[in-house]
């Protein structure tokens, strides 16, 4: 398939020994530039928004332009400031999502479905107050719930405003450098020993982050639900 100039294609890099990260070529195959750079805004930005973050953690979008940047298809001074300013602009939709709706938040179905979750960032709340904003930017269930319970919570804006400040940048650096300097590593390792045994060993890797966080997540829903049931024996019996 013949690509114009401005479409976002995975090509060999000249002497690297293979493609950078073949399989993303069903991806991004086609794609131009801005339309990636949208699509990973937009991740970033509904994560906490519109609570995407319980389905698809916003790290992964970064991570995966850090790559993208590392190949060469993407600034990566451009994808950081896009990275920062969306997840900053989701996490203040959020926060006024809650200062409006307040109490009533804790009705949704997202609330109602991760009452451990909710309670943890409540607590975390009290006892660290804003840079409790700065702490559960690094955990995805947090991450997506905290701006609402914090403008629920009447915390005053601009307080929050750069304790999200601080952790937007402090995430979005962290994981996109990861991406990017994972991608460097892969062309190295495709030149040392080889694009095959590189793939594999890529694979490899994806595999074992994958295992970990869907245990990861398990124990954490059975933890909640020990702790919904906790709380269930807990509740006195009407007389």
């Amino acid at each position: 398939m013949a690509s114009g100039p401005n479409r976002v294609l995975v090509k060999p890099h000249e002497g690297s020994g293979g493609l950078m990260l073949e399989n993303f070529n069903a991806l991004v195959d086609g794609l131009p530039p801005a339309v990636v750079y949208l699509i990973i805004g937009a991740l970033v930005f509904a994560e906490a928004a519109l609570f995407f973050g319980f389905l698809f953690p916003g790290e992964t979008a970064i991570v995966v332009g850090g790559v993208l940047a590392a190949s060469g298809h993407l600034s990566l001074p451009l994808l950081l400031v896009i990275a920062v300013g969306s997840a900053i602009t989701g996490d203040s939709v959020g926060y006024e999502i809650g200062r409006k709706y307040g109490t009533r938040l804790l009705a949704t179905r997202p609330m109602e479905k991760h009452t451990a979750k909710v309670a943890k960032a409540q607590d975390l709340i009290r006892r660290r107050g804003a840079f409790a904003v700065f702490l559960g930017r690094f955990t995805a269930l947090l991450r997506a719930l905290m701006p609402a319970l914090v403008g629920a919570s009447r915390m005053p804006y601009p307080r929050f405003l750069v304790f999200n400040a601080i952790g937007a940048v402090t995430w979005v650096v962290a994981y996109t450098l990861g991406g990017y300097f994972a991608g460097q590593a892969f062309d190295r390792a495709a030149t040392m020993v080889g694009r095959g045994l590189a793939i594999a060993l890529a694979v490899l890797v994806v595999v074992g982050v994958v295992v970990w966080s869907v245990r990861k997540r398990r124990r954490e829903a059975q933890e909640e639900d020990e702790a919904q049931q906790d709380a269930g024996h807990d509740t006195p019996v009407p007389r």
